[in-house]
């Protein structure tokens, strides 16, 4: 299966994973598939990984379909383990495989996995492949949340496999390759953590630390320092959610990247309608990763990493526990100053006063009463900055008039000039995502066979701070009366 050119498509393998001990994974191949055809390649991100994007589109089916692996690729399924809905389960990569690490000309490193690309050691009865459609969803949401300036997980290509994939229906085949800056998650440090080995942990803790926080590897306490570390990314990765309307739907531990990257993009969803109990997963029946629960399910998920790491926080257990809970304690407030932080920047405050938390809180609340639109809210908003306006904003309701007025003498009294609050305001509320009506719109016409609706759906969410004649007919809310939005795992 392997290329002999070593210099193929730009590759620069690097293993550093699969140097640590050989208990946090297992060698495997893709297995390979009857008649891949390349279904989307993100050339801008291929070109960023210094590959041949020319290369690429003649051979990226074979390639990315796992048929044929590129020059240095020294593929491994990582295991771990994870907390699914609360309880605890070893799991592993069931139907991925990481190729290795790409190098890229700027010098940073990027794992690159092929989803969907068959059984592995840790399939547990699964037939590890994928169907078309969750593969493509991913494409969409991960390539858009990296527009909006979220950290995420990257998708390079998607392949049909010319095979067919039994769910509650038959669907067609397909593997995503996904780019991440690690895929080392809670769970990985919960698989390593009941083994029971220190050696293991301690490893895996350097490993991470030296791969995502360079600055602290010289730290006394690596354990705690790399706790700490991950808290504040994660508070300032789930408020980034917040500000956009994003659920991710499954935050389960094993779907939590301690890079601080969002990764895994199964049923994710984006808010229409504002309501923070909002679920979209099929299987979430109880409501426990809905939109407004996720910054606690985020420090639940941090605590769950707190204790995987207790034994090497420190020898005596009572200790150990005492300084975790002092680190996991500064979560809440790290991510209400992210969050607020947000907020501040979608209604136009430059400056600071007290009741300004409240301002924000109280329109929040305002648009709940009146079912209003997430995204449209902050967009109307920003608009009434840009033009001067100062009658009541439509997608607010009547009853926003005294809110609206209070808002405008809070702007009013800040010493800035009214362009200036409607950049900052522009850059903070976007004026497109990718709405859920529209992203299912384009997974059916794939599923079909048409693939220019999932092309345009791509170039519009692509530019969502800016209004772009591709993005002009994404950009209104979905039409009244639709039943609820249900999303699927895909598995």
């Amino acid at each position: 299966m392997k290329s002999k050119d070593p210099g193929w498509a730009g590759w620069r393998f690097d293993h550093s994973y699969a140097r640590l001990p050989v208990s946090l994974f297992t060698r495997a191949r893709p297995v390979p598939v009857a008649s891949p055809s390349l279904v989307v390649l993100n050339e801008k991100l291929a070109t960023e990984l210094g590959l041949d994007v020319g290369h690429l589109r003649g051979s990226g089916a074979d390639l990315f379909s796992g048929n044929r692996l590129p020059s240095g690729a020294d593929p491994i399924a990582q295991a771990y383990a994870g907390h699914q809905f609360g309880h605890f389960t070893n799991l592993g990569d069931g139907r991925a495989i990481l190729l290795g690490e790409q190098l890229t000309p700027s010098g940073a490193r990027f794992d690159v996995q092929l989803k969907g690309s068959g059984q592995t050691p840790y399939s547990r009865r699964g037939d590890g492949r994928a169907s078309l459609g969750p593969m493509l969803r991913e494409y969409i949401i991960s390539e858009a949340m990296h527009a909006l300036g979220i950290p995420t997980t990257r998708s390079l290509a998607v392949v049909a496999t010319g095979e067919e994939v039994f769910r509650e229906e038959i669907l067609p085949g397909a593997v995503l390759t996904r780019v991440a800056a690690s895929h080392i998650r809670v769970g990985t440090f919960e698989y390593a953590a009941a083994m029971g080995d220190r050696v293991v942990l301690e490893a895996l803790t350097r490993h991470t630390l030296t791969r995502h926080y360079p600055e602290l590897v010289d730290a006394e306490n690596i354990a705690l320092t790399l706790l700490g570390a991950v808290v504040e990314r994660q508070a300032d990765l789930v408020a980034r959610w917040m500000c956009v309307g994003f659920v991710h739907g499954v935050m389960n531990t094993d779907n939590m990247a301690l890079s601080g990257e969002t990764i895994d993009y199964g049923p994710c969803a984006f808010l229409d309608t504002y309501d923070p109990e909002t679920v979209f997963s099929s299987i979430d029946r109880g409501g426990r990763y809905a939109y407004g629960n996720q910054p606690d399910i985020a420090q639940w998920n941090l605590t769950r990493l707190a204790v995987a790491l207790l034994p090497l926080i420190d020898g005596e257990q009572t200790k150990a526990v005492a300084l975790a809970e002092e680190v996991l304690a500064k979560f809440p407030n790290e991510f209400r100053r992210k969050h607020q932080s947000g907020l501040r920047s979608k209604i136009g405050l430059l400056s600071e006063e007290e009741g300004d938390d409240e301002l924000a809180s109280e329109l929040l609340d305002l648009m709940q009463s009146a079912g209003a639109d997430f995204t449209s809210t902050f967009v109307a908003l920003t608009k009434s900055v840009e033009t001067g306006q100062s009658e009541v904003i439509p997608v607010l309701g009547a009853d926003s008039s005294v809110w609206l007025t209070r808002w405008r003498e809070r702007l009013n009294r800040q010493n800035h000039t009214r362009e200036v609050v409607a950049a900052v305001m522009q850059r903070a509320n976007p004026v497109i995502i990718p709405r859920n009506h529209r992203v299912e719109e384009a997974l059916a016409a794939a599923q079909s066979g048409d693939m220019s609706v999932l092309h345009r759906l791509l170039e519009a969410v692509v530019s969502p701070y800016e209004a772009t004649p591709a993005n002009e007919p994404y950009r209104d809310a979905p039409p009244p009366g639709g039943a609820p939005y249900r999303t699927f795992c895909g598995t």
